[in-house]
């Protein structure tokens, strides 16, 4: 019985163990991340087709998108290039702790579609609005040490559409939406960043709705088109970076597209004047609370987040009053190591024990090896 006792505590030791290494893995990531694109993903669908919803039937155009960039936004640890057709089609993180081993910056915005991307459900207007081009009132901002607005115009034929965007230095931004008269349009806050694929974490789309609950559309399980009311967080991200639009005052509709791989694509459905909270980044505890503490529902904890989470959140703790992650680390491992000193000393005696009883039950077994019953 006491041989059972111990073998249960030593499991109990060895799961706690790997729970921590998997928390260190997820939180301390190595200094060059992996390289972006090293996962591609073959993104076929119509970059200029408007997304299926229960009532709306997909518009399929000629992809008429350019490259050409009309405005540049430097904050304190990020770059951004908005293009022609009013989306953030650069994204680059500027800090050395996000830079590759060759010293290049970070890319998230790689793959369509890209953020602030906007589609109309009318055919002839959607296509017109990837042919007219945006014009911008300021061609570089910076953002560095306050935040800075940027309007966009597009003239369509018959649509006005201003996004007015406000920058803040450390990647957050708001986008207000107008257009000149009411039409259902939809807005994207980007595919997901492709920078760090694991086996460990849910990538995809995540919602969270106004009964705070979430779901979760993880890569290769989008398989039809759906609508979802009552949305606060439309987040779309990898294992460490995130692009969410989030509106916690008026909830949106999020409607969840597919590519060809059935990899989700996130969208916010409107026809009226539209304003959101948004951001581009790491998914950096200390960053998302200073936006709103509900925003951390978008850092995902893998498969023990029922101990994983509260384990970060003491990490958290001890890192404000130390201000080194690594001495974060050492203090938790000997809070660890206090609280599993009773099993471990009881664990250590019975080991004894069974040193001791040893010589004997090899005298008994050597003794009685002929006679099982008596052994």
């Amino acid at each position: 019985m006491e041989q059972m006792s111990m073998q249960k505590r030593l499991l109990l030791a060895a799961l706690l163990s790997i729970v921590f290494f998997i928390v260190y893995d997820f939180f301390m990531p190595k200094r060059a991340p992996l390289e972006q694109n090293q996962t591609t993903i073959s993104q076929t669908m119509d970059q200029s087709k408007a997304p299926a919803s229960a009532n709306d039937t997909p518009k399929s155009n000629e992809n008429l998108a350019s490259n050409e960039i009309i405005a540049t936004i430097k904050g304190q640890s990020y770059e951004a290039k908005i293009d022609k057709l009013g989306r953030i089609a650069k994204f680059y993180l500027t800090e050395d702790k996000y830079k590759t081993e060759d010293g290049n910056k970070i890319e998230l915005v790689s793959q369509n579609p890209l953020p602030l991307e906007l589609r109309f459900n009318d055919s002839t207007l959607n296509a017109d609005a990837f042919k007219v081009a945006y014009s911008s009132d300021v061609s570089e901002i910076d953002a560095s040490s306050e935040p800075k607005t940027i309007k966009l115009t597009q003239n369509l034929d018959g649509v006005t559409v201003t996004k007015n965007i406000k920058f803040y230095p450390n990647g957050r931004y708001e986008v207000e939406v107008n257009l000149s008269k009411s039409v259902d349009y939809f807005i994207t806050p980007g595919f997901r960043p492709n920078i760090a694929i694991d086996s460990y974490t849910v990538h995809g789309v995540m919602l969270r709705n106004t009964d705070d609950s979430l779901n979760i559309i993880e890569d290769g399980d989008a398989k039809e088109v759906k609508n979802y009311a009552n949305t606060t967080i439309a987040a779309a991200s990898d294992r460490y970076y995130t692009a969410l639009f989030y509106s916690f005052n008026k909830p949106f509709e999020a409607v969840v597209d597919k590519d060809a791989n059935n990899n989700p694509i996130v969208f916010v459905k409107t026809n009226d004047s539209l304003k959101l909270g948004a951001y581009i980044g790491p998914k950096e505890h200390k960053i998302l609370s200073s936006m709103d503490e509900r925003l951390n529902d978008v850092i995902e904890y893998g498969w023990f987040t029922f101990i994983a989470k509260p384990m970060f959140a003491f990490l958290n703790f001890l890192h404000n009053y130390i201000g080194n992650w690594g001495w974060a680390i050492v203090v938790l491992t000997l809070v660890i190591r206090i609280v599993l000193f009773p099993l471990t000393y009881k664990g250590m005696l019975s080991m004894n024990k069974l040193k001791e009883l040893a010589p004997k039950v090899k005298e008994i077994q050597t003794k009685y090896k002929d006679d099982k019953q008596k052994m």
